[in-house]
């Protein structure tokens, strides 16, 4: 999918006293100012997303994989699960945050940023794409669930309320229940935030085809005239 000249760029951004690793993966389309970040789950990393460019079949995207700040059994982790999971997502929301702000000196305005993630990392894409000063092009959230719904609620952005918001989950799912992550989200749109949910036949994974194609169809609703 991707050009000799388009290989993968690896970079590593430095944010406070932590460092984030990312992988830039470039579109086709040398002027794409479209990007879609994409935040992995509990113990994974960057080499486990790189299937998904051509997955999604998406030449005018650019793609930003990122690991997570802690090491964790061979890949890493966005928070300390087994704990009091709360310092971790606070740490990992901020050098989120500056790395969005930093996608923007790069050229990639905010609007044609997609952020999204799976189990772990869907649960950091709602927790800053949330509370994100900017309007977004979307957020994915993928087998997730949020830390505090009733915190994130008080603690929305002026923007939370435009921002294209895509949540999926099994109901097979057997390490996140099915009924508490329906519940949160349940909440976040009575509290009036545009959240699109779909259910899967599906365990802790993604559904293969049918769900990578609500998936794509978002990120391109959300890209609009640049989704080419």
């Amino acid at each position: 999918m991707f050009s000799e000249v388009a290989i993968a760029e690896r970079n590593s951004c430095l944010i406070g006293y932590r460092m984030l690793k990312t992988e830039f993966l470039a579109a086709e389309r040398p002027d794409s100012r479209s990007l879609l970040i994409m935040l992995h789950g509990l113990g994974d990393s960057i080499a486990g997303y790189r299937w998904l460019p051509p997955a999604l079949d998406l030449p005018w995207l650019n793609y930003l994989l990122v690991n997570a700040p802690e090491e964790y059994y061979g890949g890493y982790s966005w928070y300390d699960f087994a704990g009091d999971i709360v310092p971790g997502v606070n740490r990992s929301k901020k050098l989120l945050a500056e790395l969005l702000d930093a996608q923007k000196e790069k050229g990639f305005p905010p609007d044609q940023i997609t952020l999204g993630g799976f189990s772990q990392g869907c649960l950091m894409s709602l927790e800053t794409g949330l509370r994100y000063p900017h309007r977004l092009a979307g957020i994915v959230g993928i087998s997730g669930y949020v830390c505090d719904p009733e915190g994130l609620i008080k603690e929305l952005s002026p923007r939370a309320k435009q921002q294209r918001v895509l949540v999926t989950h099994g109901f097979q799912d057997p390490i996140i229940p099915f009924a508490q992550v329906k519940k949160q989200i349940g909440m976040l749109k009575d509290a009036g935030l545009n959240i699109e949910w779909h259910e899967f036949a599906k365990p802790h994974t993604i559904a293969g085809a049918e769900e990578l194609e609500v998936i794509r169809n978002f990120i391109v609703k959300g890209h609009g005239e640049n989704a080419k």
